[in-house]
């Protein structure tokens, strides 16, 4: 194998696979609507409010590096849900749904050898794929990190 395929095999790992943290869909597991929009005393964020704002900047990312054209959303109130519940069970689904779906995409930018990693996106200041991929493993884990502990302080795991 070499070496830009076993970079894209590390990536599409550190995207999809467990190792040195949980995953977003272990971290979410057996959640309901209902659970998700309570702030623990110390914390200024529900669940929701995590699991909002990871999806609306996953899908940000993942759209900027697919589509020259995308507008992202203004910074930062556009990057974080208005309430700190979803509307019902079904708005929560989907949003787990949409989060998988986009994690899957960029999962496929990577895995396609005719994205080159390294090359900075015409449309960005300097952005490249591999950075946009490490973006979202970083961002990710950094959140699914305080879902855990909003879980752990709400008696939800």
């Amino acid at each position: 194998m070499d070496s830009s395929q076993t970079v894209r095999e590390h990536l599409v790992t550190q995207l999809t696979e467990e190792h040195a943290h949980i995953s977003f869909s272990r971290a979410v597991e057996g959640l309901k609507a209902r659970q998700v929009g309570r702030r623990p005393d110390s914390l200024p964020y529900s669940i929701w409010e995590l699991v909002e704002h990871l999806r609306i900047a996953q899908h940000d990312i993942v759209q900027f590096s697919s589509d020259p054209d995308y507008k992202s959303p203004e910074w930062p109130g556009g990057y974080w849900p208005e309430s700190p519940s979803p509307d019902d069970q079904q708005v929560w689904e989907e949003s787990l749904d949409q989060i998988e779906a986009d994690l899957q995409q960029m999962v496929n930018l990577v895995r396609d050898t005719a994205n080159d990693l390294f090359e900075p996106f015409a449309h960005g200041s300097g952005q490249t794929l591999f950075r946009e991929a490490v973006l979202i493993i970083d961002h990710n884990s950094y959140h699914t990190g305080q879902i855990v502990t909003v879980r752990r302080l709400l008696d939800l795991w």
